[in-house]
């Protein structure tokens, strides 16, 4: 067990032996910290709340109050085995998140990268693999093995079904339904989602130069304007990726994508 003198913990809160708390990080009241738990430098703890199993924060992070983190998964296969959660740097995450360790059927571990904000009442469940950046809105959920690259928006009361990808800077509006998966910069509303447009206020689009905008439009509007088929598409990205880097963005998505894609 290792607590840093620097760390502020309340008196009501429970460490387990075995737990590492990191300089200044702060724990409120009524809270429950695992044995083989590891919070990085500054974090902080709101009250009421539970990280448990093999969890791992990083530094800089904000947790709200009566959110459980590590906690068994809903996975009926899960026996118990040495799977966890591993949560980057910079992370906003508000009231009422619950974040589910991941299997051994799938990754192993739940993982989240470093920048990301969430709010009120955000479910993550097992094996979800989550880029930097992102936001989710309110009550809004990602099953089992759901995959959110960089940049990538939900906003509230959405639900994404497992084994989907949401493509880097994707945008899903409020309460749409999520079941196959969404390219990069590509806005989808509605249950079952469905394209709606391209997303172009999103920084990575913005900076991006008016040659490698015009790709990107152009790639767009052959999957969704000009009834190609998807292979060639694909053809297209890599041709156009050798030219704009940004073209990247849709060769890494094609390349996981298993379930179909929002057309």
């Amino acid at each position: 067990m290792s607590i840093s003198s620097s760390a502020l913990i309340a008196s009501s809160s429970e460490i387990e032996s075995g737990a590492n708390i990191g300089a200044r990080v702060r724990i409120g009241p009524f809270c429950t910290i695992a044995a083989d738990v590891e919070i990085g430098d500054g974090t902080i703890i709101a009250s009421h709340s539970v990280i448990n199993g093999l969890t791992r924060i990083g530094h800089d992070n904000i947790i709200g109050q009566y959110s459980s983190i590590g906690e068994v998964n809903q996975d009926l296969k899960y026996a118990n085995e040495p799977t966890g959660v591993v949560i980057g740097d910079r992370n906003r995450i508000e009231k009422n998140a619950t974040i589910h360790r991941g299997t051994l059927q799938g990754r192993g571990w739940t993982t989240i990268g470093n920048d990301n904000c969430w709010l009120n009442n955000v479910h993550i469940g097992h094996d979800c693999l989550i880029g930097h950046a992102t936001v989710i809105g309110n009550n809004s959920g990602l099953a089992g093995h759901v995959q959110l690259d960089d940049g990538v928006q939900v906003g509230s009361l959405c639900a994404v079904h497992q084994f989907c990808i949401l493509g880097a800077h994707a945008q899903i509006a409020d309460q749409s339904g999520v079941v196959q998966d969404v390219p990069p910069f590509v806005c989808a509303f509605g249950n079952h989602a469905f394209p709606i447009g391209f997303n172009e206020l999103t920084p990575a689009f913005l900076e991006a130069g008016p040659h490698q905008q015009q790709a990107l439009r152009a790639l767009y509007d052959m999957l969704y304007h000009q009834g190609i088929p998807i292979e060639d598409v694909k053809k297209e990205a890599k041709r156009l990726a050798i030219k704009y880097p940004s073209m990247t963005f849709f060769n890494t998505f094609f390349s996981c994508s298993t379930r179909g894609i929002i057309r």
